[in-house]
């Protein structure tokens, strides 16, 4: 069985645009959500800036006292979730127990709830609480993240985490398309979150001297993929989670698809734990193995949202990867980093670049790479610098990059 699988819902709390309206006016403005951290006090860290989400109301979405058991991260989830099933037209509490169980949860995580875990030990070794909550390690695992979504909305499907570092929440969603082209199921709830923002992880982070540190009192410029003087990337946080769909299923129900998920692969340098070789051989083959699932030539391209972290290393071996998959093609059409506005999320960073996609074909207009000020030999593709612009997209690569020598890669159909 080799079904169709469709994407019917998106939902968005990013740090530019809570919502999925406010997101779309966002990146097509080239609107930035780097900011000065505010959760806590960052004084004392070379790095006092993030993608942070502010203005978000955790309390309707979690009730205080159960917030007390939890990551930022699952309210963070469950309103993005709630989100893609509203514009998926699905309604859980109406739903039959019969119908909740052919609904899947998959969900991709870099850290999970870390920042739980953390906050709770550094309050015991601190002496301000007798002992941790003995929620520290069921909620600071990742694996449970999936859990508390599913009991949030009643689902009785599968329920997995997928985490490979910032390649997590692509790997997740390609991993929920496989269960329902397979026949498993007719729906899954998939997608990314991540809430890196806490002291000792920003301290672990910057001791790997991978952010950047010069721009505390400029954020808005900090991210800045492809331009020669960029330094380092910008942690981040958010959640960009969508409905997949048998499309035939879809199409009886009377909802309307967004994109369909063409291909998708996966491969493994096995060269270093956190830096990529210079040849960029293995994030192009991942490339071309999801274009040859896809079935499409490098010709058929009409974009490529790129994962453009703002390192000097990472992105000039992408812009490599993208030459050596499509040839003299990869000069022709434009690409984008959507890291530039909101910085790194992570594990979610995936599903943050496939909802910014979503937005291109549906509107017909590139996100623009935004900061880009300093042209670099070494990245001469089109990024779509500084504003957007009005492009038609049919088919669209989301390529994505980890640290243990991991590359993925989505294809996306426009069906419109």
């Amino acid at each position: 069985m080799d079904k169709r699988v469709v994407i019917t819902g998106m939902g968005v709390v990013s740090p530019n645009g809570i919502g999925r309206d406010a997101f779309c006016r966002a990146i097509l403005d080239g609107k930035s959500g780097v900011k000065k951290i505010s959760r806590f006090d960052a004084s004392k860290l070379p790095v006092r800036i993030a993608g942070e989400i502010t203005d978000f109301d955790e309390s309707q979405w979690i009730d205080p006292h159960e917030r007390k058991h939890v990551g930022r991260a699952v309210p963070l989830a469950f309103a993005a979730s709630a989100e893609a099933l509203q514009q998926a037209g699905l309604d859980p509490e109406a739903m039959s127990l019969d119908d909740k169980r052919k609904i899947g949860v998959v969900l991709g995580t870099g850290g999970g709830a870390q920042d739980y875990s953390e906050e709770q030990y550094r309050l015991y070794f601190e002496g301000k609480i007798k002992q941790v909550s003995l929620f520290s390690i069921p909620s600071g695992t990742m694996g449970t993240m999936s859990s508390e979504i599913s009991m949030r909305f009643g689902f009785r499907g599968m329920s997995h985490v997928v985490t490979c570092g910032c390649t997590s929440s692509t790997d997740a969603i390609a991993y929920a398309a496989m269960q329902i082209r397979t026949g498993q199921v007719p729906m899954m709830l998939t997608g990314g979150v991540d809430s890196p923002l806490a002291p000792g992880i920003m301290k672990g982070f910057c001791l790997m001297k991978i952010m950047t540190q010069s721009w505390n009192d400029d954020p808005e410029r900090a991210s800045r993929p492809f331009s020669a003087d960029r330094d380092g990337f910008v942690l981040a946080e958010g959640a960009w989670m969508f409905i997949l769909e048998d499309y035939d299923h879809a199409r009886a129900r009377g909802a309307t698809p967004l994109a369909e998920i063409a291909g998708y692969a996966s491969t493994c340098e096995a060269f270093h734990r956190v830096r990529l070789q210079e040849c960029g051989e293995e994030p192009a083959r991942t490339i071309v193995l999801a274009m040859e699932n896809a079935g499409i030539a490098p010709e058929q391209v009409d974009y490529a949202n790129l994962h453009g972290t703002s390192t000097q290393l990472n992105d000039r071996i992408e812009t490599r990867a993208l030459k050596l998959a499509l040839g003299d093609h990869a000069a022709k059409i434009p690409m984008s980093s959507l890291k530039s506005q909101i910085g790194h999320p992570q594990g979610a960073s995936g599903a943050a670049g496939i909802a910014a996609t979503l937005v291109a074909m549906r509107h017909g207009e590139i996100p623009p790479t935004i900061n880009i000020e300093r042209a670099d030999p070494d990245c001469d593709l089109d990024y779509t610098p500084h504003a957007g612009r009005k492009h038609g997209v049919e088919y669209a690569v989301c390529n994505c990059i980890a640290f243990g020598s991991k590359n993925s890669a989505l294809v996306l159909r426009n069906l419109e």
